[in-house]
């Protein structure tokens, strides 16, 4: 299994456990997958999100941990997800939600389980161009909550990708982090009206 999930924070896991066995934390998100799924609920893949915040003029990308997000399972496939946040006390559930980065996620996490190489997957989220992509870090054995994509390390664009960026494609940071620096110009962020990456 070319794949090392990362260890989970326990109180996150707890906390996403927590409200999924909580009626009125499922029924008040907006998730209406969710509150209409049949059988057991389970958080599944959870995976680090380091935000990727640029700045132009060749200046190295800088990421940080953001959340531990888990894929909501019912039955046979993912309806959700569940993002924690790091507080005071440490990890806590922050939201559920859904849309097409759910079964973009599974799709890329498939695709990767393919490959021959041994990764470490996160997931990266550029909200400079409202982007999320699966981050296949070359160290498996690497500390999950910090670090910044090594030119070999794999990026993996998930559905929806802005224009001229294929989505599932496979491509080294070395390559992909140019090109998304210079679509953005100081002073200008995202179209408004843009969907930010959830």
């Amino acid at each position: 299994m070319p794949l090392h999930v990362p260890l989970t924070p326990a109180p996150a896991l707890r906390s996403v456990l927590a409200a999924l066995g909580s009626p009125t934390a499922v029924r008040e998100a907006r998730t209406p997958a969710l509150r209409s799924a049949q059988g057991p609920l389970s958080p599944e893949h959870p995976l680090p999100v380091h935000v990727l915040d640029l700045v132009p003029g060749g200046v190295a990308p800088v990421t940080r941990l953001a959340a531990w997000r888990f894929q909501i399972r019912s039955t046979e496939r993912a309806v959700a997800a569940a993002d924690t946040m790091l507080t005071p006390d440490g990890w806590a559930f922050s939201h559920f939600f859904e849309g097409p980065y759910i079964a973009s996620t599974e799709l890329a996490l498939r695709q990767a389980e393919g490959m021959s190489n041994h990764y470490q997957p996160r997931l990266l989220s550029i909200p400079d161009l409202y982007m999320l992509a699966l981050w296949l870090h070359g160290d498996p054995e690497a500390d999950a909550s910090c670090g910044s994509p090594a030119p070999a390390d794999l990026l993996v664009p998930l559905a929806p990708a802005p224009p001229g960026i294929a989505a599932h494609r496979p491509h080294r940071a070395a390559d992909l982090l140019p090109v998304i620096t210079t679509r953005i110009t100081p002073g200008t962020g995202p179209l408004l009206g843009s969907p930010a990456p959830a």
